[in-house]
């Protein structure tokens, strides 16, 4: 029995939009508002509020704050430190505005399961962000933020041309994620101890040439 295309499309959107969410919050509201603006793609009810100018112009707004923070070592782990209380229920509220613009069952449950997947984009991106900043030079920062930006935007493109190519490459990913995630962590851990090491001793010798 063939897939129910409405269904599928509704699938795909959703689980773009919480994924995404937990790399680029603001860009992809931006994309998706101004796709959706111009005619380039029609979104759902659900998210018929993106394409307010209002929406689009905070997006882009806070798009470029974060295309900059983005770059800056340690500056980008506290920025993905606050958004972690904005990405996961935003992940979650884009998703179940995929499946209605009304409190339902399938909106809920959406928003759920939308949730929890911005919730492991965005601390596989924090965790390997935190692994990155232990590294002296910014470059690594700027190949990570703008392979970040990539990533959406070819999620973007997939999604909308190849659904079903998206999903799975989506699959991949979060079993992957889910995997990786506690090694991940266990390693942002012990870098920002052997930081916080090098700091302490750091300032041990300064005292010493001090009294000196």
């Amino acid at each position: 029995m063939p897939a129910d295309p409405q269904l599928l499309q509704t699938v795909v959107l959703a689980s773009l939009l919480a994924w995404a969410s937990g790399l680029r919050l603001y860009f992809l509201i931006f994309c998706l508002g101004m796709a959706g603006n111009f005619g380039y793609i029609d979104l759902p009810a659900g998210l018929g509020v993106l394409q307010h100018p209002w929406v689009i112009g905070a997006a882009g707004i806070l798009l470029a704050m974060e295309f900059l923070v983005d770059k800056v070592p340690g500056i980008d782990s506290a920025w993905d430190a606050l958004h972690t209380f904005i990405r996961i229920p935003a992940g979650a509220l884009l998703a179940a505005g995929a499946a209605g613009d009304s409190l339902g069952a399938l909106t809920l449950a959406t928003g759920l399961l939308g949730g929890t997947i911005t919730a492991g984009t965005h601390l596989a991106k924090a965790g390997g962000r935190a692994i990155i900043n232990a590294s002296p030079e910014p470059f690594s920062n700027w190949g990570a933020s703008f392979t970040e930006d990539a990533a959406v935007l070819a999620g973007i493109w997939l999604a909308f041309q190849y659904p079903i190519v998206f999903l799975a490459a989506l699959a991949v990913f979060l079993a992957l994620a889910v995997w990786f995630l506690p090694k991940l962590w266990m390693g942002a851990i012990a870098t920002w101890r052997l930081l916080r090491s090098r700091s302490m001793i750091g300032r041990e010798i300064q005292r010493e040439e001090q009294s000196r």
